[in-house]
């Protein structure tokens, strides 16, 4: 199948086109808990490379984003400078992260999705420097994947739309996703997409109104002590999610690491970014002076990236254009331009019948010195050019006896200074003369050829002897060959074992011989674990000591069932064998505390036939207990009844939102454990619900 990619700063999609229609694969949406657990966020694949002391290696996706104490997120946006970043301790370039996303989601394409991602069509924004798409493509072929082109991510949004609806004429794309801001305008005719204009902000995305959501708490809510590490970074994803919530939800409660409260609402937000609403109106300006076009000419207007969706964004976008938006059935702002990009590889491979034209977004030329010495930008190639494009220039030393020259190959903007952050070098290439000569006589004729997919060759012919002194596709945008650098670093990278810290004790139960101290009990059907005052002795290590008041547990076994596991809308089914390990877990963990266990009465019926009588079993014996029949609120309500009555902590992931307001306890700092499995290996941590919120997989 041809696929299509949409690599983001926040997320990456995946598509294929299986002969008929588009589909976007689900990779990794099991790492998704109930707190992020939205709707279409299982198609979606962060972008984020993290590691955590409770498993080995390198962690990717949502259980990179959701689970790790240390995480490099953005990869797509440190590909613009490619700095080094830090992975469980070891400094690695961010292609290298890069590469490692590419390589997590062709992986999990195989084992989740039962296709593969050997060539892919890869988007990438529409005024992404040639550093950066070079850096893309670098990254994807490490990752093993054959880049069949690179598009502007605008363009595939355009192609999706298009597909959909069939309808010729001059479209806007506004494209605000995590990291840039993109505005495109295209000229969609008879299965041809040009690009007449495309202006952007390179740093203006969803990380810049997570950091307005971030100050306006911290404003309100000033830190009290120094935060870890990781509570740095749980504060950035609850900071994550608040935004999120803000674009449907009038307000939201943000929970600070000094277990602050401060309530946002969605009109005061609105305001707080409207600064930066209007810095992403300037380049849709930008785009129609250029075009000359009058928004009223506009066939419509495709609002993708996450930042699109703010409703402020929108109503910003709708009133500077005074036309309606297209709605997001007609164009997905978050799988638009992955779907795009499937189409264009189903057409580069004649599955479909359809042309792609496209324009450069980025003037190309190298730099000369006037007769003061002065650097300056000497463009061969103009921007918005039409690709394919071959132009040349004719240049000359500027001294006699030169034997090499370097020719500097640059993209950015003519008109603006050298050293203007938006013009990059993307590499010197050297010209040799086949001996020394006089000036005049080293006249040579520069020669860029640039491919619509993005690809550079530059060639130098001396124009007295016409000999070539120069020729080939620059290595930045086309060498074949992946940087044994990059080999090593990526094969080192899936390989990471986190050392940098002290050895934790076990975490979760480790698999043993039976043995006769079966103090700590388990679930029917579980296999038997030895004592948590066993295992410490066996390791010649002290018990540990509680780290909490020895509450007794009361879990939301129907709750932890379900972790995990895809909806009853895709088939699936909760685990009771899921449950048991859970349970094994919180024992091992907490042998001071007693533990009860709650599950629906409906439980025994949505497993597997296979652990139906492992239900039936545990609650003969007493090891789970379900609601009497007839009882209001199920298993919910028997949940808080006995948290209530031996004054427990609650383990569940869900919000209980309907009992909130007769147990408002259930919003106070210490009631509710959070539970995520990952590898089998469960984790509990302190959450507080969302007020009136309701999350968590309960089908």
């Amino acid at each position: 199948m041809t696929t299509g990619i949409d690599f983001g700063t926040t997320n990456s999609v995946a598509a294929q086109w299986n002969g008929e229609y588009v589909e976007i694969l689900e990779l990794g949406g099991q790492g998704l808990d109930g707190d992020w657990d939205r709707p279409g966020f299982e198609l979606l694949y962060p972008s984020v490379v993290g590691t955590s002391s409770l498993r080995a290696g390198a962690l990717f996706g949502w259980e990179a984003k959701l689970r790790s104490e240390q995480a490099v997120e953005a990869c797509k946006r440190l590909l613009r400078e490619e700095p080094l970043v830090t992975v469980g301790g070891r400094r690695f370039a961010a292609t290298t992260a890069a590469a490692g996303v590419f390589r997590a989601m062709a992986t999990a394409a195989e084992e989740e999705a039962a296709t593969e991602i050997t060539e892919a069509v890869i988007t990438v924004p529409a005024n992404a420097t040639g550093a950066a798409r070079f850096r893309t493509r670098e990254a994807a072929r490490a990752a093993r994947i054959h880049v069949m082109a690179l598009l502007n991510e605008p363009t595939a949004a355009a192609i999706a739309y298009a597909h959909e609806v069939e309808e010729d004429g001059e479209f806007l794309v506004f494209d605000w996703g995590g990291g840039t801001m993109d505005a495109t305008l295209l000229l969609h005719d008879d299965g041809f997409f040009d690009e007449k204009a495309s202006r952007g902000v390179s740093r203006l995305g969803g990380l810049e109104i997570d950091a307005r959501l971030r100050r306006m708490v911290l404003d309100r809510a000033p830190a009290r002590r120094s935060w870890a590490a990781s509570e740095q970074r749980m504060f950035s994803l609850e900071i994550e999610r608040g935004k999120i919530r803000l674009s449907t939800e009038e307000s939201v409660r943000v929970t600070t690491p000094d277990e602050q409260v401060v309530e946002i609402g969605q009109d005061e937000f609105s305001a707080a970014i409207q600064d930066l609403i209007s810095r992403a109106l300037e380049p849709v300006e930008e785009c129609l002076e250029q075009a000359r076009i009058d928004p009223g000419d506009l066939k419509g207007v495709l609002m993708i990236g996450g930042s699109s969706q703010i409703p402020a964004v929108r109503d910003a976008v709708s009133e500077a254009l005074d036309c309606e938006l297209v709605g997001s059935d007609l164009c997905d702002p978050m799988t638009a331009v992955a779907e795009g990009a499937a189409i264009s590889a189903a057409a580069m491979t004649g599955e479909l019948k359809s042309i792609i034209r496209v324009v450069n977004t980025h003037a190309l030329g190298t730099v000369t010195k006037d007769r003061q010495g002065r650097r300056e930008f000497s463009a061969l190639i103009d921007r918005n050019q039409k690709l394919p494009q071959q132009r040349s220039k004719t240049y000359q030393p500027s001294k006699d006896g030169v034997a090499r020259l370097t020719v500097e190959v640059w993209e950015g903007d003519p008109d603006r200074p050298v050293d203007h952050p938006d013009n990059v070098k993307l590499t010197d290439l050297v010209l040799a003369y086949p001996q020394r000569a006089q000036a005049e006589d080293g006249v040579f004729e520069l020669e860029y050829s640039y491919s619509k997919e993005g690809l550079l060759a530059v060639k130098a012919v001396l124009q007295r002897t016409g000999e070539v002194v120069l020729d080939g596709e620059v290595k930045v945008f086309g060498d074949s060959t992946v940087p044994p650098e990059i080999e090593r670093e990526l094969k080192d990278l899936l390989a990471l074992r986190v050392t940098d810290r002290g050895a934790p004790r076990p975490t979760h139960p480790q698999v043993s011989a039976p043995s006769p101290d079966h103090g700590t009990g388990s679930l029917p059907g579980s296999v038997r674990v030895p004592s948590p005052a066993s295992m410490a002795k066996s390791l010649n290590r002290p018990k540990a000591e509680p780290e909490q008041p020895a509450a007794a547990l009361v879990v939301d076994g129907s709750n932890l069932a379900w972790n995990g596991r895809p909806p009853r809308s895709a088939g699936g089914r909760p685990s009771f064998r899921a449950l048991e390990a859970a349970i094994k877990s919180l024992r091992f963990k907490h042998p001071e505390r007693d533990i009860h266990v709650v599950v629906d009465a409906t439980l025994r019926h949505d497993v597997e036939p296979g652990e139906r009588r492992l239900v039936e079993d545990a609650i003969a014996a007493g090891m789970v207990v379900q609601p009497p029949a007839g009882t209001e609120g199920r298993g919910d309500a028997l949940v808080i009844s006995i948290a209530e009555e031996v004054d427990g902590m609650i383990v569940s992931n869900d919000n209980f939102a309907p009992f909130q307001r007769t147990s408002p306890w259930l919003l106070t700092s210490g009631r509710v454990l959070g539970a995520t499995q990952s590898h089998g290996v469960w984790v509990f941590n302190a959450r507080r619900p969302n007020a009136a919120s309701a999350a968590g997989r309960r089908l």
